[in-house]
């Protein structure tokens, strides 16, 4: 997959995009990465991006000539036809399965904002959706891009090192992760589930999938409320309510 990022701070996408499973997939070839700046393409001689907003009120607002410039440049180096995606607190909820949508693309453009907001006529010109990540506000888009990247990337081919680690993390099936432990068996006291010791993969399977049903009706019951449960599912997590609560730290 290829991702074009039109942002001011090219530092910022630069130096995540090395690290991590993000550094992984960009070394295998599964993914890359070219940042655009709107400043080379600002109309005066001090690089003027921004501007007072028509109306009066507060803060700068994103020039649309830079924007619209750096988005038309990024569509041009992608190796195919790029969706333009905004990163925006008005634009639609990111979710797994956003994620998992847009992952299908060869191509992608994301326009990561500064100061009050970009001129409304980018979005009408340029931008095929608006995305967000979360009802709360940043300093700039260059986070939630990132976010999406590193979300993206974990579902190209070759970029977890285990191909199952993928298929079994929160929100893939609509659920929130079982619980996960490791050595040693005791911690302040704390013991590992004596299922996951047993030996017996069907139990183990069992015990985490009524985990992770009842860990998702106690943190995130609206994920529950969006889903019809299986008859299966249903009397797990109906067992485990009636069951005592092993993971104490579980609030």
């Amino acid at each position: 997959m290829w991702v074009g990022v039109v942002s001011l701070f090219p530092e910022l996408i630069r130096g995540i995009a090395t690290v991590g499973v993000l550094g992984r997939a960009l070394r295998q070839g599964g993914l890359a990465i070219e940042v655009f700046n709107p400043r080379d393409h600002a109309t005066d001689r001090h690089g003027t991006v921004d501007d007072r907003p028509y109306g009066g009120g507060p803060g700068m607002v994103m020039l649309a000539e830079p924007l619209l410039a750096s988005i038309g440049e990024a569509k041009s180096k992608a190796p195919s036809a790029a969706r333009v995606v905004c990163l925006s607190p008005q634009g639609k909820r990111l979710d797994q399965a956003g994620v998992e949508r847009l992952a299908g693309q060869t191509s992608l453009v994301l326009v990561t904002g500064r100061y009050e907001g970009i001129d409304e006529r980018v979005l009408q010109l340029a931008v095929d959706e608006e995305v967000s990540i979360g009802d709360y506000v940043l300093t700039g888009g260059e986070l939630p891009a990132m976010v999406l990247i590193d979300a993206i990337s974990r579902l190209l081919p070759g970029t977890l090192g285990n191909s199952e680690s993928a298929l079994s993390e929160s929100h893939l099936d609509g659920l929130l992760e079982y619980p996960h432990y490791t050595r040693p068996e005791t911690v302040a006291g704390l013991k590992v589930p004596p299922v996951l010791l047993s030996g017996d993969h069907a139990a183990v399977e069992k015990w985490r999938r009524a985990q992770a049903l009842r860990r998702t009706w106690r943190r995130r019951p609206e994920l529950l409320a969006r889903r019809r449960l299986s008859d299966q599912d249903a009397a797990l997590l109906e067992a485990e309510l009636e069951g005592p609560d092993e993971e104490t730290n579980d609030a």
